[in-house]
């Protein structure tokens, strides 16, 4: 029997089987939100008690419905009161935490005002063992010299290890976080996606290298928001002060990934915090 054209026998392909869980890497959502005075001064005490307490179970639920990593902050600024980020293998267990903070006697009381949704990644722009031994070349290291060696074998021992910390990081337990969007520019004269390959290469790894000067100061996770929100990435830097956040942005401005094809969305800082925390600072109390 002839198959239809253009639809490849199926014993000619291996597909993997349907699912909402990613292959590698998490599924990852910011989402921001603020309290309406208006309403919340219309809630009775009691109702007010309630949700309290439904407030905080929301945003530090129990092991069985809590996502892989879960954070809370007060946001600094008009645009929002507080913000959570999650991640998990599952989306629906970061969207259920999310529809569990706008529901309950507290619920109308509490606005989401922006969102993002985006997937940890390996970005294409990581240098394979290969691609990292003849950097070092180009920068000058003897290609068969003792110090070339030891450079590269200390690159493929740390890279598995950072390629994890992509996929699934391990949060600093630090002060402050920073949360923006960006995407590429496609402007003409600036269009990143018709840029060679080489080309864009060398400007990401010469990205990585202003970002390398902040270490154990700033930790960094991009995240890809391609196909699945409105920007191309969402970025999030942690910090041990909000001062080390500003330098780091302020430095990176000047690469030109950044100054000549970076496009920036709406910044937010935030300080980590508990539940109790938010409510006192936003003033909610009974």
């Amino acid at each position: 029997m002839n198959q239809p054209a253009g639809r490849p026998h199926a014993a000619s392909q291996s597909l993997p089987e349907p699912s909402r869980t990613p292959s590698e890497g998490l599924h990852c959502s910011h989402f921001m939100y603020r309290f309406r005075r208006d309403i919340l001064a219309g809630l009775s005490k009691r109702r007010l008690r309630d949700g309290m307490r439904q407030f905080l179970a929301a945003v530090d639920p129990g092991e069985a419905t809590r996502p892989a990593k879960l954070q809370r902050y007060i946001i600094s600024g008009h645009k929002a009161d507080f913000a959570l980020m999650m991640m998990d293998a599952d989306p629906l267990k970061i969207d259920a935490v999310h529809q569990a903070v706008v529901s309950g006697p507290l619920g109308a009381a509490v606005e989401a005002t922006w969102s993002f949704v985006s997937m940890s990644e390996i970005s294409e722009y990581v240098p394979t063992v290969p691609q990292y031994r003849e950097k070092l070349i180009r920068e000058g290291n003897m290609p068969d010299s003792p110090e070339l060696a030891a450079k590269v074998a200390a690159y493929e021992r740390r890279l598995p290890m950072m390629n994890q910390q992509r996929l699934s990081p391990d949060i600093p337990d630090w002060p402050a976080a920073c949360f923006y969007p960006m995407n590429k520019s496609r402007v003409p004269g600036a269009n990143w996606f018709m840029e060679s390959s080489s080309l864009r290469q060398t400007l990401m790894a010469e990205h990585a290298q202003s970002g390398m000067a902040f270490a154990g100061r700033v930790s960094q996770l991009i995240t890809v928001g391609v196909g699945l929100d409105d920007w191309e990435w969402m970025v999030t830097l942690w910090g041990r002060n909000p001062e080390h956040l500003k330098e780091i942005v302020y430095r990176m401005r000047f690469d030109q990934a950044s100054a000549k094809y970076g496009e920036f969305g709406p910044f937010y800082v935030g300080y980590s915090a508990t539940g109790q925390e938010i409510l006192d600072h936003c003033r909610i109390t009974d």
